[in-house]
Formats: structure tokens, sequence, C-alpha cells
């Protein structure tokens, strides 16, 4: 900070000769000084102002980043793709249902897609369910869907018979077993076509027989920005819960509600999306995002310590983004009795 003080001789030993003006009545002298010496200037009227280079304004230290208990996370800004937090970002992993994501960007990008297109309910879909102990959307034999509600229930209660149905539809060959396999291939494309060079899927679901069915944190957060600027994506993954009302074999109507088992969704600030996934191999895992302002930011969660901790994770990453004081713990959104758990 600049200081004032008494006029006197700005001529010492070792000094440059000073600049004198040839207009003023009193001479304006300015002393040039060595890289650690301060600046003294005379001005007209007799003050002398003496300036440090060393007093600089404070700066405010970084903020730390967060210790979280994934083995794997990332944070990206929204809009830039930039990323400002990784932890192991590049390791493979497995994702279990955050699969998902790709099955209905997958789906989205159809050319022609007509999202009011009615999908009838097949017994093996169920089937598929029972086998794999998977986690379901409950759908009944012989009901007819939109193409719009089979994505709320594949992404709010993450069922695994919404994905087959899905998949079943939008690949092409003569038999479901042609077509699933021909809508991986389609989401393989996607990976490739978006640079995600440690991505692979071997599964419309997240359920890996071989696998072969791993992203890395930096890749799946690429993937979720990429299926964010989808504007039906967005509404869909942005829903606590939703109702649909299909069309039984019998020609009744049957409700669907379903519960979005993404709980950051109504319990922190600005959450907008996006999918939960929990497996053996994978462990628990959450991609997330959230909007503050004109900010939004998108993470994803590795195989957290807990399935309450990926939550709790992510609610440090996106404080963190943010620049928000960050709490312990985040107060979640308890599911109803009964709803689906992932």
């Amino acid at each position: 900070m600049a200081s004032v003080t008494d006029h006197g001789s700005p001529s010492r030993p070792g000094a440059h000769p000073p600049v004198t003006s040839r207009t003023s009545k009193t001479p304006t002298i300015v002393t040039i000084p060595s890289a650690r010496r301060v600046v003294t200037v005379a001005l007209a009227g007799g003050l002398l102002l003496t300036v440090s280079p060393l007093a600089a304004p404070a700066v405010a230290a970084p903020k730390p980043a967060p210790a979280i208990t994934a083995k794997g996370a990332v944070l990206l800004d929204q809009a830039t793709g930039k990323s400002l937090y990784g932890k192991t970002a590049t390791t493979r992993r497995q994702m279990a249902s955050t699969t998902k994501i790709a099955t209905a960007i997958t789906v989205l990008t159809t050319p022609k897609l007509d999202l009011n297109r009615k999908v009838t309910v097949k017994q093996e879909y169920r089937d598929y369910v029972t086998r794999e102990g998977a986690s379901t959307a409950d759908l009944r034999t012989g009901d007819k869907l939109t193409v719009r509600q089979l994505l709320s229930g594949l992404m709010l209660p993450s069922g695994c018979d919404a994905a087959y149905a899905l998949a079943d539809t939008f690949g092409t060959g003569k038999t479901s077993a042609e077509r699933t396999k021909s809508f991986i291939g389609k989401m393989n494309d996607k990976a490739k076509a978006l640079k995600l060079t440690n991505t692979r899927f071997d599964s419309f679901d997240g359920i890996s027989g071989g696998g072969n069915n791993y992203t890395t944190p930096e890749d799946l957060a690429r993937l979720a920005r990429h299926s964010f600027d989808n504007p039906t994506f967005r509404d869909v993954v942005k829903a606590t819960s939703y109702k649909a009302a299909a069309t039984s074999s019998t020609g009744a109507t049957r409700t669907y509600t379903w519960y979005n088992t993404n709980k950051l969704l109504g319990s922190y600030k600005g959450a907008v999306g996006m999918k939960t996934g929990t497996g053996t191999a994978a462990g628990p895992c959450l991609v997330f995002a959230a909007t503050r302002g004109s900010k939004t930011y998108i993470g994803v969660v590795l195989y957290a310590k807990t399935t309450t901790e990926r939550f709790n994770d992510a609610t440090k990453l996106l404080d963190y983004g943010f620049g928000a004081p960050s709490a312990k713990k985040v107060k979640l959104r308890p599911l109803p009795a009964g709803a689906q758990q992932d």
C-alpha cells in the first residue's frame, strides 16, 4: 500500500539520476529502485509517495480437494468439459447399471425416433430379470408401453426388463439374441464416436457375464455430458418419480409408478440427475449432475465404500465445484416402502 511521508532529499549514494520536470515550479522526482528497494516519488506540492513492490493484495488459498471414499471419480464443468477433480480418472472399472446411460442415449439418437412408438412386453423380459436377480420396472407380459415410458422405466427404477425391451426393439436381427447383440454393438459405436477409448459394453444393462463391460470415470463423465445435451434425456433423469399409463393385453389401463433410485434428487440443492448402479464387481456407483445459477457440473463416482457414501461423495464433489461449504453428510430423500433399490 502506498504511504505518504514528509518531503526529503531524493539524492543518496547509489541512486539513479533524478528525472526533473521543466514545467512545474516544484520538481517532480522519480527514483528508480533496484529490485528490492521502494519506489519514492516526489510530487508537486511537497509530498512523497513510497510504494513497496512487496505489498501485494492477499490471495485466498485454493480450496482443498475433498476426500472421498470412491476408488475412482471425476467432476466436469458441463459447459466446457473441463475437469475440476479426478481420482484414478483413467483407470478401467466396471460400471454396473450406469451402463443404462449408454442404453438411453443410443435409443435417443436413433434416426427418426418416435418416442410414442408402442412396445409390447414379452415374457422373456420378465424371465431375464428373474434369472439374473436384476433390478426391475416390473413390466407385465402383454402390456404396451411407449418408448418414452420405457426410458423412464429404464432410468428411474433401473429396470433391466425395460433395458431388454429397448435393446430388443432397437437392435436388428431375426431373434431377440441377434437384436440385443446388435444393439450392444450400437452402444459400442456410440462410445467409439465419442472417442471413449477406455470404454467397452458387453451388456445392455450392466449385467456382464464376461466382465467386458467397463469404463473409466473420465470416459463415463464424457458420456454423461454428451447424454445430458439431449432434452428428453434431461427430462427423464431429473424426475423423482414417474407414472406411466400402459395398455394391458386385455385392453385395460395399467398404471406404473416408478421412483428414481438417485436419492440426490430432492436432497441436494440443484440436483438434476443422473443414474445409480450397484454390482459385485463394480461396487456402488453414481453418475450425478447439479445446476446452480448458470453452472452445471457432472460427476462420476465408481466403487464407493457404501451405497450411501456414493451420495456423500457426490455431495462433496459438487460442493467443491460450486465453492459451497460442504456438510459431512447429505440428508437423503427416502424411497417409499417397496420401491426398487439400486
